[in-house]
């Protein structure tokens, strides 16, 4: 497998400024899995990189003149404009040795050369996601100063589908101009690679073999009609068609055991929260949970991934304390329409227990606070129950319905997991899990205020 080595500059910059000890790797492929565990890259991808780190070395290269640096950047410019992150929607290194090189130069750069007709918006944008995104985590004293507001030239956004379409134009009307001077080749006239002279194409075979069969066919039934026989080489009868041997059937995917591991708990940042225009009970928030770029049912604000909720809380919980605040999110419930707003996780929330047939939104409610120190992203687990979550809940299945009655808060205001509030995980024997696990992240326990022996939600 290809080795793509990083240079002691750039190691020093992720040593100094990216988490997960990527500076421990000197691959390029190695440091982008340390940086991003849950990204995987293809063949090609990992390719892409290994030539993004070139380009990197010499995008801004001093001993370049003017023109042939304006090439790059325009070249760089023009690749981000349908793009997230230099490889479409993954993160790697070659995003971040891009900024290590770039960002000097852009905080230099006048209006015009940013935003501008002529600007390289495209840059500035990646510039300013680098640094500011949770997905990278760069730990940078000083950042590329970029007022989103000072746009002096706005530009359409690029079409994929209508930018594939011109090109389709541009080829189709190069091989009619070609065609009309009388020099078209196959190639000009279909986009592809000229046969090798005296070999004919496959498109050319199959017309040959077509117009044999219909030359065959002709004068067989000239032949029957004049008491003769087929000549030689005429089709007289139709091939036997094979028997079609039935599929073989995929093997049923492995089920996984119940467990609160199946549940994708997250640390989530409310960037924002308001309340639901059609909807009194209902806030919307825009909450960072450490989504990759081009994740399903994600979007971005403010250069950060976000999901959309809808959460019942107004009238519960101020809205004021749903500002800028860390929550546990619960990430893999199938996003659902909430009056006209599609709500793409839930929040964690804490309510007394009721008796059967009381109202169970009455409050008091206390949102789940995860530790100070966590972030965005963190996954945030039940000690004892680790495991991999699943993707999106199948709602047929009722996990969620299922695992959530164990869901609790202790005495000691800690948030935990009652196995006993679960029948259907009441083992027998050795094995058989008793107590309260503690939901925590790497950075420490998840708590409440006040409430205790309350039920969470």
């Amino acid at each position: 497998m290809a080795t793509f080595p990083l240079d002691e500059s750039f190691l020093a910059f992720l040593k100094t400024h990216a988490p997960n000890n990527a500076a421990a790797e000197t691959d390029a492929i190695k440091a982008s899995q340390a940086l991003f565990p849950s990204a995987t890259y293809t063949d090609a991808e990992k390719a892409d990189i290994g030539q993004w780190l070139i380009t990197a070395e010499h995008i801004v290269s001093p001993g370049e003149d003017a023109a042939k640096s304006a090439e790059r950047l325009s070249s760089l410019n023009t690749h981000l404009s349908s793009r997230t992150t230099v490889l479409g929607a993954k993160p790697s290194v070659a995003d971040i040795a891009l900024y290590q090189k770039l960002a000097p130069e852009v905080s230099k750069w006048s209006p015009e050369e940013r935003t501008g007709e002529q600007g390289y918006h495209h840059i500035v944008r990646h510039v300013d996601f680098v640094q500011n995104s949770p997905v990278f985590g760069l730990k940078l004293d000083e950042k590329v100063s970029v007022d989103p507001d000072n746009v002096m030239f706005k530009i359409k956004p690029v079409d994929a589908k209508a930018e594939k379409e011109r090109k389709k134009k541009e080829r189709e009307s190069a091989a009619t101009s070609a065609a009309a001077s009388g020099t078209a080749t196959p190639s000009t006239l279909t986009g592809t690679s000229t046969p090798s002279e005296g070999r004919k194409s496959k498109k050319e075979k199959a017309k040959d073999k077509l117009q044999a069969a219909g030359e065959a066919v002709a004068s067989t039934a000239a032949g029957k009609a004049a008491g003769g026989t087929p000549p030689e080489g005429a089709l007289t009868k139709k091939k036997e068609k094979k028997e079609k041997q039935p599929k073989p059937q995929k093997a049923a995917p492995v089920e996984k055991p119940l467990s609160p591991a199946l549940i994708d708990l997250r640390v989530g940042h409310i960037l924002k929260a308001e309340a639901h225009p059609n909807a009194d009970s209902l806030y919307v928030s825009t909450i960072a949970c450490g989504d990759a770029p081009g994740t399903e049912n994600t979007s971005e604000y403010e250069g950060q991934v976000v999901r959309t909720v809808c959460s019942g809380l107004n009238g519960l919980i101020p809205l004021e304390d749903m500002q800028n605040r860390k929550i546990v999110a619960v990430c893999n419930l199938k996003p659902v329409t909430m009056r006209g707003i599609k709500s793409c996780a839930m929040v964690l929330a804490a309510s007394p227990r009721v008796a059967e047939g009381e109202d169970n939104h009455k409050g008091p409610v206390e949102l789940v606070n995860p530790p100070a120190d966590s972030k965005a992203g963190d996954r945030v687990y039940f000690e004892g129950w680790e495991g991999e979550p699943e993707t999106v809940l199948n709602p047929k299945k009722k996990i969620w319905e299922m695992i959530q009655p164990g869901f609790t808060t202790t005495d000691s205001l800690e948030v935990g997991f009652d196995v006993e509030g679960v029948p259907q995980l009441s083992g027998e024997g050795a094995d058989k899990k008793m107590g309260v696990a503690k939901l925590k992240t790497a950075a420490g326990l998840c708590t409440v205020s006040t409430l205790k022996g309350a039920t969470v939600r």
